[in-house]
């Protein structure tokens, strides 16, 4: 992930390297080589989300391909505010550090976990988690599709949910390898933390509107953006109506910049009608 662009271009291998400086070790080292246990790790998997995919955006806007709007999934929340200059990259990463340092003790401290849901609608995998919640936490995290929801929780309380959304139909289950269960109350210790640096940080009112994950809306003063991050570790992603709140606003294309396919693929869940594209290597580039 990056390599590609690292090697094609001084300023992207400069970018790599002045996010090492800031976070304290050699994210290109880890994004190219790994290990994969180590790049799983959430303290290292949203630095390595966050910068590679603004040095693709970067390269999209040298070519004049500048969005209207911007969004991101959890931790891509940061890179979409970033692009909207709600706050320069080197602020933003170490944001991300924070939150991600303090995702992963939470996580450590209280071990959890997360899984999908396939094929059942919202409402039941909602009533799922109600009904599991005797046999520990367990609450909806991400609202990716009409038919594909992540539960987050206490391990006992995702596999209770797990066993059960098979018993109402449900397509597939997959248990999640994440390092903590996100968008739960199990995050409750990062929020205060967080909370602080959040304060403490330089936030600026976003150049274009920045749909926020919490209230699937746009943002725009840097007090709603504060609060709304801080509010981001406990609660779901509410991607579908963000995504349709965007379509509403008049979005008819959608590009996916960063690593892999999921968010497109979701998008075309949401809406068949949208054009949606993809940005995460050179040779992807090249083609815009």
């Amino acid at each position: 992930m990056g390599k590609d662009f690292y090697h094609h271009s001084q300023w992207a291998k400069s970018t790599y390297e002045r996010a090492g400086d800031i976070l304290g070790f050699d994210l290109a080292s880890i994004c190219f080589n790994g290990p994969e246990e180590t790049l799983k790790q959430t303290q290292y998997t949203q630095p390595a989300l966050y910068v590679h995919s603004l040095i693709i955006a970067h390269f999209l806007s040298e070519k004049g391909v500048r969005a209207e709007a911007a969004a991101g999934h959890s931790l891509g929340e940061f890179s979409a505010l970033a692009y909207g200059e709600g706050f320069s990259f080197e602020n933003g990463l170490a944001l991300v550090k924070e939150r991600a340092r303090l995702m992963q003790e939470a996580g450590n401290s209280k071990p959890g976990s997360m899984a999908a849901i396939i094929g059942l609608d919202a409402e039941v995998v909602m009533g799922l988690c109600i009904e599991s919640q005797e046999s520990g936490i367990v609450q909806p995290a991400n609202y990716n599709s009409p038919q594909q929801v992540v539960i987050s929780g206490s391990v006992t309380g995702v596999k209770a949910a797990m066993e059960l959304a098979k018993t109402k139909g449900a397509k597939r289950v997959i248990e999640l390898p994440v390092s903590g269960a996100f968008h739960s109350p199990l995050m409750a210790s990062a929020v205060e933390d967080f909370g602080q640096k959040l304060k403490e940080a330089d936030i600026r009112m976003v150049s274009i509107p920045v749909f926020a994950n919490v209230t699937a809306l746009p943002v725009s003063n840097a007090s709603e953006i504060r609060s709304l991050l801080h509010h981001q570790l406990t609660h779901p992603v509410r991607w579908v109506e963000t995504i349709q709140n965007m379509i509403k606003d008049g979005m008819i294309r959608f590009i996916e910049v960063g690593a892999g396919k999921v968010l497109s693929g979701l998008v075309k869940r949401i809406d068949k009608e949208v054009e949606v594209l993809q940005c995460g290597t050179i040779e992807e580039l090249e083609t815009f």
